[in-house]
């Protein structure tokens, strides 16, 4: 959490474990714009990065060096979030409200690491999964101005 000046939009993925969808998400964010927001991610029951999440970031250039799974708990006391984007039903049920969030999206996607298959099967579910939320985040920066002011103002 190396943004604490509140300069760029501060965004914070969650889902469940914090092993690949909100992975992920935070990953593909600092890729696209890393000059505008500052991406986290979080899970309410973090387990470990799922390996297939890394290979399948790594597959397209994404530096996966510091992603670990952390808990939504090392958040609550971090400044606010201008948004706080669900990427699993789950987690949109069990965290209904969270202490300076500002704005909440929810985008479900399938769990990959649920899928049942072969190691190579996982693979493609996984890939599937990283191009479903890449477009996703691609679409959402269009909505935003290439000189992006923080909605807070700060």
């Amino acid at each position: 959490m190396d943004d604490y000046q509140h300069t760029k939009i501060r965004v914070l993925f969650l889902c469940i474990g914090n092993s690949c969808r909100s992975q992920m998400a935070e990953a593909l964010l600092r890729k696209h714009a890393p000059d505008r927001f500052s991406a986290f991610s979080a899970g309410i029951e973090p387990s470990a990065v799922n390996p297939f999440t890394i290979r399948v970031l790594q597959e397209i250039g994404v530096d996966t060096g510091d992603l670990f799974s952390k808990s939504l708990n090392k958040y609550i006391e971090a400044p606010a979030f201008d948004y706080l984007i669900t990427v699993c039903s789950n987690a949109e049920e069990r965290c209904p409200v969270f202490p300076g969030a500002g704005k909440r999206l929810h985008w479900p996607f399938e769990d990959p690491a649920k899928f049942i298959g072969s190691d190579q099967e996982k693979l493609a579910q996984f890939r599937i999964i990283r191009d479903q939320i890449d477009q996703r985040i691609s679409n959402w920066l269009k909505e935003f101005p290439a000189k992006l002011q923080n909605p807070s103002g700060k």
